[in-house]
């Protein structure tokens, strides 16, 4: 193992602080739950019975050795295993190496069901309590089943390294797509939404997806770093839509792609006082040029229709726009086209 991680690039003192932050039972506990989720330092006190204190400096041992990463949800801070770099090779070995069967192990996993499903009754709790606003609101518009469908057409079967849905509610679509991504990474002001959409996510298995609590208009991602961004019927909340846009393109790698759901235009006024819908839908020239002034290339677009005889409901636009540039693989696949020619 340390061969390996020496060719991946740690210096000898990198990789010896690795192996000592790794090397504690409580800490290899702790990144055998992290393998299969993100938890904040209350869930970690529950599962492993110790003191906040005593889990914080070890959280903080993991974080500053680069095996694991903190992020900030509101007053709560979260934690999850670092997922690229030399750090996150050493990790996968060793609890690739532990027996899932070790009785310790397998009772902290019992625990941890627990506090999922604890953490999961209570945003069912707040789902329920919001739930019939959402229906009426599904009632207005579009088959969901089509436009899902016609979404997953648009964007294409990938594969992707890296799927943003930004504005992800319920979590819907990180599970629509999850299929198609190594990663897939939900954004969301809504605190309470994230804790449904963490535990749904849960609940269907889907390990590949992370939540972060984050505004649309500064995603903390670095530039060109996702493969693909997603915004759901999120514009018409919105006072600037033009800036989402502008902040969705800044992270797109070069030929990554945007797919946007929305409303075309209608005249349903009660939505701006019942809801808060700030636009009542919006033309396709007018994604369009938004499109063009944030750098990039309309691509696509389709009205997903509701269906005949259904006076006063409304059509879903879908449109999908390129950031201008080969990705990475395309480039590595046309070099070696070139070489065989």
């Amino acid at each position: 193992m340390m061969a390996v991680a020496m060719q991946d690039g740690l210096s000898s003192a990198g990789l010896v602080g690795a192996l000592k932050a790794a090397g504690e039972i409580t800490r290899l506990r702790v990144m055998a739950l992290l393998a299969h989720g993100e938890y904040n330092v209350k869930d970690l006190t529950q599962i492993l019975a110790q003191s906040q204190p005593r889990l914080s400096r070890h959280l903080k041992l993991l974080t500053d050795a680069g095996l694991a990463v903190r992020f900030q949800e509101g007053s709560s801070v979260f934690f999850r295993l670092r997922e690229r770099g030399e750090a996150a090779g050493i990790v996968e070995r060793l609890l690739a190496s532990l027996d899932p069967a070790d009785p310790v192990i397998a009772r902290d996993q019992a625990r941890a069901e627990a506090v999922k499903r604890e953490r999961g009754e209570q945003a069912q709790a707040y789902f329920r309590s919001h739930a019939a606003a959402w229906d009426e609101i599904r009632a207005l518009h579009a088959p969901e089943e089509k436009v899902e469908a016609a979404m997953l057409a648009l964007l294409g079967a990938g594969p992707f390294g890296l799927i943003a849905d930004l504005g992800t509610g319920t979590g819907r679509v990180l599970e629509l797509v999850a299929p198609r991504a190594k990663r897939v990474i939900g954004y969301d002001i809504n605190r309470n939404m994230l804790s449904y959409a963490r535990a749904k996510l849960a609940a269907r298995g889907i390990v590949n997806a992370q939540l972060r609590q984050g505004d649309i208009f500064s995603i903390d991602l670095p530039e060109a770093s996702v493969d693909a961004v997603i915004i759901h019927q999120v514009l018409h909340f919105l006072d600037d839509p033009a800036k989402a846009v502008g902040e969705a393109a800044r992270i797109l790698k070069p030929g990554g792609r945007l797919l946007i759901a929305d409303f075309a235009p209608h005249g349903l006024e009660a939505l701006r006082e019942d809801y808060s819908h700030r636009r009542l839908g919006f033309e396709r020239k007018q994604l369009e040029s938004w499109f063009e002034r944030a750098g990039l290339r309309a691509e696509g677009y389709k009205a997903v229709e509701p269906p005949s005889g259904s006076a006063g409901k409304l059509t879903v636009s879908l449109w999908l726009a390129v950031r201008p540039g080969l990705r990475p693989e395309d480039k590595r696949k046309e070099a070696e086209a070139t070489v065989e020619g």
